[in-house]
């Protein structure tokens, strides 16, 4: 055997730990160059680098690949549609370290999101398997998109998106930020639990898929925990939102659907043991006339079986919000709707469309 095999060797980005097939290799990655040598290993060690405006940091893994991240990770500024970051793969490990992924975001921020074209989102992830510990600060419009290949756990993950809450130049007196979601999710069989979010719109927004955990996570100042907004050909069902707190937030758990949509379904949704305090604008809303709260809904969504039981859920609005509200379309709202876990105080009652359907609760003070 030659010395150099035993001891390994660097080539473009590749240290082969073994003779034999290039997975058993690890890649590093510190510039964009490196990137599709190291992602011909299983092991993928990320170190700290600007990704250039107008670029795509894109991986593309092999099966059961580990990423681990060793340093932050800068995008450059540019107007331009991203996204920043997508990561595709099966069985994929990718281990966040707690290392900072820096969107940029004051520099497209105007309070509107519409001045220049904005990322969008920030990071696409698209992998079956685990993401853990990964901490994104300063997104430029929606932090994550998850469009998941398979089953996902989605863990430790922080969105600081707290630079956007104050004015900037371009904003006026409104907070910088704009649709700044923390979770965007189109995909099935993804739990995701004792995350941090701090932005400006959505927390978690499920726009579509089937057996969705969101669990033991904590959400400040944006829109709360939502589902939607559904638009036409949209299912969503099996979803539990299970002791997540709540802080804050214009809404604290809304259900949204487009008031022109059709052939869509939302169903079998459960709230348990969560927690929301310092609600600003709505406790609980089930509207269907998106993207008004309390307009005239539409009736091409069936929403079905949403129920506050299992545990308690409580929440505080303050004096100017509403506790619950509920709007519904014509036929559209049916099965079984379970409130019994559900404790409100504080604010205002607002109003319940077609309330026959709702047990275990009384929307008054």
């Amino acid at each position: 055997m030659f010395p150099s095999l035993a001891l390994g060797f660097l080539v473009a980005g590749i240290t082969a730990v073994a003779a034999g097939s290039s997975s058993s290799c690890i890649g590093t990655i510190s510039s964009l160059d490196d990137v599709s040598s190291a992602t011909q290993c299983t092991t993928v060690n990320i170190n700290a680098f600007t990704v250039p405006g107008g670029k795509t940091f894109e991986l593309q893994l092999l099966d059961s690949t580990t990423v681990n991240v060793l340093g932050e990770i800068q995008f450059g500024n540019l107007s331009w549609a991203g996204p920043l970051f997508r990561v595709i793969g099966n069985d994929v490990t990718f281990n966040g370290n707690n290392q900072r992924w820096d969107g940029g975001g004051p520099f497209y921020w105007d309070g509107q999101g519409a001045s220049i074209t904005t990322p969008h989102p920030m990071m696409q992830i698209s992998i079956s398997g685990t993401l853990n510990d990964v901490y994104v600060v300063n997104s430029p419009s929606s932090a994550f998109a998850i469009t998941n290949a398979g089953p996902l756990t989605i863990s430790g993950v922080t969105v600081n998106d707290l630079q956007g809450n104050y004015p900037n130049s371009r904003s006026g007196n409104a907070a910088a930020a704009h649709n700044t979601d923390g979770f965007d999710i189109s995909g099935s069989d993804i739990l995701i639990q004792n995350c941090t979010v701090l932005n400006q719109d959505d927390c978690l927004a499920i726009n579509g898929g089937t057996n969705i955990t969101f669990a033991d996570n904590y959400c400040e100042y944006g829109h709360g925990i939502s589902i939607g907004s559904i638009s036409s050909n949209a299912v969503v069902s099996d979803i539990e939102i299970i002791g997540n707190h709540v802080v804050s937030s214009a809404y604290s758990f809304r259900i949204k659907t487009d008031a022109s949509a059709t052939n869509s379904i939302v169903k079998n949704v459960t709230y348990s043991d969560n927690t929301a305090t310092n609600c600003t604008g709505f406790g609980v809303l089930i509207t269907q006339s998106y993207p008004t709260n309390l307009g005239t809904p539409g009736n091409g969504v069936i929403i079905s079986d949403i129920n506050f039981n299992h545990g308690t859920t409580s929440l505080t609005a303050n004096s100017g919000a509403y506790r619950v509200a509920v709007n519904c379309g014509s036929g559209s709202c049916t099965g079984d709707w379970d409130w019994s876990g559900l404790q409100t105080s504080g604010g205002k009652a607002g109003s319940v469309i077609h309330d026959n359907l709702i047990t275990g609760f009384v929307n008054t003070q």
